[in-house]
């Protein structure tokens, strides 16, 4: 117990290796989902199934530690939802590019990530950002949690007309999910330690007990990760035809990354007095090597979870609780069938309960100035309704550019401010 005191700091950051224990398995329930869903959408490119679910696990398993160990911060990192679904039905299938050259972009990626880290350049970015885009990063990470989780307990479904209504609440999943969100917030409301993890296991045994669900079992034996090791195709994916990929893949996981980081952080209290979050040159390199021995292994791009919100509410704030996710994920690779009982709807109240709190950022930007606020309600916003991160910061950072520009307010920019802006808008014109 001393040992990880000593090492990850515990008292200096206010809590207890019970604590972060607790904060780490509340984490991984709420994102262990990716190892089941992330080898399905890119085992339909042709990889093998069972060792794209070797490499997530791994890969997962890498980045979070190294955030743990490494940088000291409660963030758990995985093969990205956004990213997979690029990967497959983008540049795999709309393409028809071969899985191969589609890792080797990725593993490209992944180096230029690495150089620009080292550089400390993504660090100028993210210490760029205004400090009223990072509170409505903050709300906008939670409203994007809450989307996801209202689609994944079905409480909001998808129409022709106006894209999104209500959804089958005559479903007992849906209803659920509703139950368990009403018991986490009243459990929290009391003070009880671990309402967001004790509300996912209720929901799971109820699931159970209803026969809505079923105990999958517990142990199986690791898969090979032989068919998709090394297999990726460097000299295809160096071509001309596929910068505009790699850049992509950088582009879009470098403010997927950063947004998460910052929302999560501010969440937890862990920015200094300048909105700055220390230590972030360590936590940048832990997703830039992931991203590369990811691709070596055979998945997509690796980033930081917004899921990882979840155990800093019930007070996770070292890396102690990534080093716990990190472990868990490792546990995975035997443990797979149990990790296939705990069904999306009973992850998804512990994610509307932290959108709840992660909302509160709205409260801290400056509503009395039109051109720091505006902006920050087109980032929140456009988040959950574009359903992506980076293209909720891209409508921020160009909003928060033009809008200074047009109102003469020149000196509020920072040149930084305003390259990521023309950048996201030649993305946006060009890809």
């Amino acid at each position: 117990m001393q040992l990880l005191e000593s090492f990850f700091k515990l008292k200096e950051h206010h809590t207890t290796v019970k604590t972060e224990v607790l904060a780490g398995f509340t984490t991984f329930l709420t994102m262990a989902y990716i190892v089941l869903v992330n080898p399905l959408i890119l085992s339909s490119t042709g990889m093998d199934l069972n060792a794209v679910f070797v490499a997530t696990c791994l890969a997962a398993a890498l980045g979070t530690a190294i955030m743990g160990l490494v940088a000291n911060y409660p963030m758990a990192l995985a093969p990205g939802m956004g990213l997979n679904a690029y990967f497959t039905f983008t540049v795999v299938k709309g393409m028809g590019v071969p899985w191969q050259v589609a890792l080797g972009a990725v593993f490209i990626s992944g180096l230029v990530f690495l150089a620009v880290s080292l550089l400390k350049v993504r660090e100028a970015i993210v210490n760029a950002i205004p400090q009223s885009l990072k509170f409505a990063i903050s709300a906008g990470v939670g409203m994007f949690l809450a989307i996801i989780a209202l689609k994944n307990a079905g409480v909001v479904t998808s129409h022709p007309v106006t894209y999104l209504t209500l959804g089958d609440l005559h479903n007992p999943t849906t209803l659920l999910a509703i139950f368990g969100f009403f018991l986490i917030v009243a459990l929290e409301y009391r003070r009880v330690h671990g309402s967001i993890i004790i509300g996912i296991l209720v929901v799971t045994v109820l699931s159970i007990l209803l026969g809505l669900s079923k105990f999958q079992g517990i142990v199986a034996p690791v898969p090979s990760i032989s068919p998709t090791w090394m297999k990726m195709d460097l000299h295809g994916a160096a071509s001309i035809g596929l910068l505009g990929v790699v850049f992509v893949f950088f582009f879009v996981d470098l403010f997927d990354t950063t947004g998460t980081l910052i929302g999560v952080s501010h969440r937890a209290g862990l920015l200094d007095a300048n909105g700055k979050l220390p230590r972030l040159k360590r936590a940048l390199l832990a997703d830039s090597i992931a991203i590369t021995v990811g691709a070596v292994m055979g998945t997509s791009s690796t980033t930081a979870y917004i899921e990882s919100a979840a155990g800093t509410a019930v007070g996770g704030r070292t890396g102690l609780t990534a080093t716990v996710v990190a472990i868990l994920f490792l546990a995975c690779l035997w443990l797979s069938p149990l990790a296939k009982t705990v069904p999306a709807y009973a992850t998804a109240p512990a994610l509307c309960y932290v959108a709840v709190l992660m909302a509160r950022g709205l409260a801290e930007i400056e509503w009395h100035d039109l051109t720091e606020s505006a902006p920050a309600v087109m980032t929140a916003l456009a988040m959950p309704f574009t359903f992506s991160i980076a293209d909720g910061i891209a409508f921020g950072f160009i909003s928060y550019a033009v809008i200074k520009i047009l109102a003469g307010r020149f000196r509020d920019l920072k040149p930084a401010v305003v390259v990521i802006a023309a950048l996201w808008i030649f993305k946006l014109a060009m890809f």
